[in-house]
């Protein structure tokens, strides 16, 4: 029986192109927990995402990060991923002549101990499971992954990619960009299905819409690259309501000044 898993990160700095982005980010997420990061535009939200997944753009040049005690940033990209780190991206990529069956069979494989691969029967009865729990045509298995895709489409995959490698950190890094109601909702059963001890959510989003469906425990605003403010589901439900200016006059933070590309 696993261990409830628990993400730690402490004082993290985050430059990229010797511009720095995050200034000193703590937090922590244990299984069963799910956490929403809120903020405006450019505040630090996706290179935070980034750089838990180790995305070479993004330097880390200061801070620590484990999960359960173990060092995240001196990890590979693959180790923190057969670890049990996930990250559903905003902009997933198309890749011609991959099906998706065949890229989740393959990224399956690579997330289990070395000798212990799922047979093909095994993988594909959970894949016709779970295609089905996200209302996907069984024609998604064998199409090119994310080819051709709608906006709606490619984030349902990524649910169907997270659901699939049962992570025990997972990172949405704004999965309800373009979504519509429908969708939206599909998107947030998938990750409620999976809410339980041994796994643990971080949910960044710009809009409190995402979590009308989904629960937060906690919910963290980023502002200049750093975590300002936390509170419960309520704080997102005001900032929807008002925005962030009341945070700004509240903290005395001043306008925005980190460059869009974060």
């Amino acid at each position: 029986m696993s261990t409830a898993p628990k993400l730690t990160i402490k004082d993290l700095h985050v430059a990229i192109e010797d511009t720095e982005i995050l200034k000193g980010v703590d937090l922590e997420v244990k299984g069963g927990e799910i956490h929403a990061i809120m903020g405006p535009n450019g505040t630090g939200k996706s290179t935070l995402a980034q750089a838990l997944m180790g995305h070479p753009r993004f330097e880390v040049t200061k801070g620590d990060v484990t999960l359960d005690e173990e060092d995240v940033l001196e990890m590979e990209v693959d180790e923190r991923a057969r670890k049990g780190l996930f990250l559903a991206m905003q902009y997933p990529s198309e890749i011609d002549g991959v099906t998706n069956s065949d890229f989740l069979r393959s990224a399956v494989n690579a997330s289990r101990e070395e000798g212990d691969e799922i047979s093909i029967m095994k993988f594909m009865k959970k894949m016709d499971k779970t295609m089905a729990q996200l209302n996907m045509d069984e024609s998604f298995a064998n199409r090119y992954l994310n080819q051709g895709f709608s906006g709606g489409e490619k984030k349902r995959n990524e649910i169907l990619q997270m659901m699939m490698l049962d992570p025990r950190i997972a990172i949405l890094d704004e999965i309800d960009s373009g979504l519509d109601i429908d969708a939206l909702k599909v998107v947030a059963d998938g990750v409620n299905s999976m809410r339980k001890p041994d796994t643990g959510f971080l949910i960044i989003t710009h809009y409190q819409r995402l979590l009308n469906y989904i629960k937060p425990d906690r919910v963290h605003v980023v502002m200049k690259g750093r975590i300002v403010k936390s509170g419960g589901p309520e704080l997102a439900e005001r900032l929807e309501a008002e925005g962030y200016d009341w945070v700004k006059e509240e903290l005395g933070i001043e306008d925005e000044t980190i460059e869009q590309k974060a």
